[in-house]
């Protein structure tokens, strides 16, 4: 009696150790899907983007004052929120004092969310007051950077005081000019060396 004891047991346990690799594998390749989104979404997918704008800001955007790079001079973009960006020699063809915010939000064309999508400003949220808002808002989004963006609930994932800038540039992959790209932060600039 002891010996099938023994026996079930042993068989018993091996079926859970044959089911516990194979759940193992497949949690494993689970990871590695998530991780392989993970990394999908992280590099943002801007063939959604308009890439030019009209030029036209929202109603109560402060142009600064003594902006670092003035309208009308150039630098160089030091960002990458689209592809041929990074490197760029940009026209300052606007430059403004606000709260920037990186955004989650889910567009309302529908598909996937968006995370940390940089920039939308202070101006371009319903019913911004004048206090700035804070990292876990949800708020409504009245931009239009995207395609499905204006009307889309949103996450404020970051925020920061800043001067931001309204650029045109051609981008390093070549191709058409970009005019009126927003936002860009003054951080994302950098001066062009003579």
């Amino acid at each position: 009696m002891k010996k099938i004891n023994l026996i079930m047991l042993t068989s018993l346990l091996a079926i859970l150790l044959a089911a516990c690799t194979s759940n193992t594998e497949e949690t494993s390749d689970n990871h590695e899907d998530m991780n392989a989104n993970t990394e999908e979404s992280s590099k943002m997918d801007h063939s959604e983007m308009n890439h030019s704008g009209s030029g036209e800001v929202p109603e109560g955007l402060k142009e600064a004052e003594n902006p670092t790079y003035k309208v009308g001079s150039q630098a160089i973009l030091e960002t990458d929120h689209m592809e041929g960006m990074k490197g760029a020699e940009a026209t300052i063809a606007g430059a403004y004092d606000t709260e920037v915010y990186a955004v989650s939000y889910t567009p309302t064309t529908g598909g996937d969310i968006v995370e940390n999508h940089k920039w939308v400003i202070h101006e371009e949220i319903e019913g911004a007051g004048n206090t700035p808002f804070k990292p876990g808002e949800e708020v409504v989004l009245n931009a239009d950077h995207m395609e499905g963006m204006n009307g889309a609930e949103a996450v404020i994932d970051s925020v920061e005081e800043t001067t931001v800038y309204m650029v045109d540039y051609t981008p390093t992959t070549g191709g058409e000019e970009v005019k009126n790209h927003k936002w860009v932060t003054e951080s994302e600039l950098s001066p062009i060396e003579e």
